[in-house]
């Protein structure tokens, strides 16, 4: 493969630029552009991996200086991509990393694809397929449990439990098989008998991983959070309380909230991507009503909903609107403004019945927010989710392969309960195979590993 060469730190000003090579003839091209600080050439032969070296980086045509630099050496095959590769470690600026990056290319690099030296560490070997995707997940984690289980992911952790689970199938294949080569011996019915118990317990432990998905949905993409309430409740106020910023208008005139507004934000560890919508009322306003059939829609999507009544008013027809659209939702109710008034609405009969949580509050003074946290962070308590055992699955790719997987193994069982041919059940066990063999890399198509390492930054 070719030598490719990128800028792998973020665009813009900072105290380091990194220049990143990798490839077969990657120390040929940086013994052209780069000088000791005693103005000699490196030795390429005595290069050592894991050492740094200082020095320049010049154009080789002008002699002229570009950058004083730190350049690390890793050698094949102990190396992030087990290729020849080395990083320059410049002054941080975009010309200076620019320039470095054309000597680069000029003297037979070429510009690396977004996830290309990712892609070479799997291609060679280094890493399997999870554990790539577990490093974009490492570099867009959005909280530290997240960032932990995407490293476990990276150690191999997940790996090792789909390749325990293909090794329990890979035996059941082997008894499949002697049963079809040796048909004289009439194993086929002590091997059905023994296979069933081994695919029981194989989708067990599918199941298992297919169900963690729900904790891993909420360590990576948050708790889709909607706040929800009929006009001038509080619904924006209290988004800017949870932000701390001025992040949405808030008038005393109804209707100013005509779309909805999203902002992440962690509290108490929980990731909540929070989004306030549209007052629910009746309108003539066509915009409006638009924003209201948006908000019902982002409740009705939503995995909690935070219900806001302004506690200073009596119950109305939207509120007992809320309140029926809650009814099979995870939601709290919060009485709003009861630094203004407390009519005690939490006594209703509405407000019994939806059989929720209720808590007062003041979007203005901060009262009751303390409560609102730590009840959102007992319905879903992420420190109870294990990020170490290995049956953490974070990533919608593989939880579509592993539902795939206890489908093909529920058919298997229903043809040996059939008394079909023992051949007929191999093909679901075999498919269930690749299945598991597309979360590792281990059978899938080039089009995939091009989408996935696609969405990787430049440089990485």
């Amino acid at each position: 493969m070719e030598t490719i060469a990128a800028i792998s730190t973020a665009t813009g000003n900072g105290g380091i630029g990194i220049i990143r090579m990798s490839g077969e003839n990657c120390f040929n091209i940086l013994e052209k552009i780069f000088r000791t600080s005693k103005n000699n050439k490196i030795n390429i032969e005595k290069i050592k991996g894991y050492t740094i070296q200082y020095g320049y980086i010049i154009d080789n045509k002008t002699n002229e200086i570009i950058d004083e630099v730190l350049v690390s050496f890793f050698k094949n095959p102990k190396s992030y991509t087990r290729e020849n590769m080395c990083e320059i470690n410049s002054h941080g600026g975009m010309v200076v990393e620019k320039r470095i990056l054309e000597e680069c290319l000029k003297n037979g690099a070429i510009l690396a694809q977004p996830g290309e030296f990712t892609k070479r560490a799997f291609l060679n070997g280094r890493i399997d397929l999870s554990q790539a995707e577990s490093i974009i997940d490492i570099i867009n984690s959005k909280t530290e449990k997240e960032a932990k289980a995407s490293i476990n992911q990276l150690q191999g952790y997940l790996s090792e439990n789909i390749g325990k689970i293909r090794h329990e199938l890979l035996d059941i294949m082997a008894d499949i098989e002697a049963s079809i080569d040796y048909p004289e011996y009439d194993i086929e019915e002590v091997t059905n008998s023994k296979a069933i118990k081994l695919l029981e317990n194989v989708k067990s432990k599918l199941e298992i991983l297919e169900e963690s998905f729900n904790s891993g949905k909420v360590l990576k993409e948050g708790i889709k959070t909607a706040i929800i309430g009929r006009p001038n409740a509080g619904k924006s106020s209290l988004l800017n309380t949870i932000l701390k910023e001025e992040r949405a208008i808030v008038s005393d005139i109804e209707g100013t909230t005509r779309d909805t507004i999203e902002e992440l934000v962690t509290i108490k560890g929980i990731p909540l991507k929070i989004i306030d919508t549209a007052g629910i009322r009746k309108t003539s306003d066509k915009i409006e009503e638009i924003g209201v059939e948006k908000a019902l829609k982002v409740a009705e999507d939503a995995d909690l909903i935070l219900a806001i009544i302004d506690n200073t008013k009596e119950l109305n027809e939207e509120d007992l609107k809320i309140f029926n659209l809650v009814k099979n939702k995870n939601a709290i109710i919060l009485l709003n403004k009861i630094d203004l008034q407390d009519n005690n609405l939490e006594k209703h009969e509405e407000i019994l019945n939806a059989n929720k949580k209720v808590i007062k509050i003041s979007t203005k003074n901060r009262d009751g927010i303390e409560e609102l946290y730590k009840e959102i962070e007992k319905m879903f308590n992420v420190k109870e989710i294990d990020i170490y055992s290995g049956n953490l699955i974070t990533n919608i790719r593989h939880k579509n392969q592993i539902t795939h997987s206890i489908k093909n193994i529920n058919e298997a069982i229903n043809a040996i309960n059939l008394n079909l041919p023992i051949d007929i059940i191999s093909i679901s066990i075999k498919e269930t195979l690749e299945d598991l063999g597309k979360i590792t890399g281990d059978n899938v198509g080039e089009d995939i590993i091009n989408e996935i390492f696609s969405k990787f930054c430049l440089g990485k």
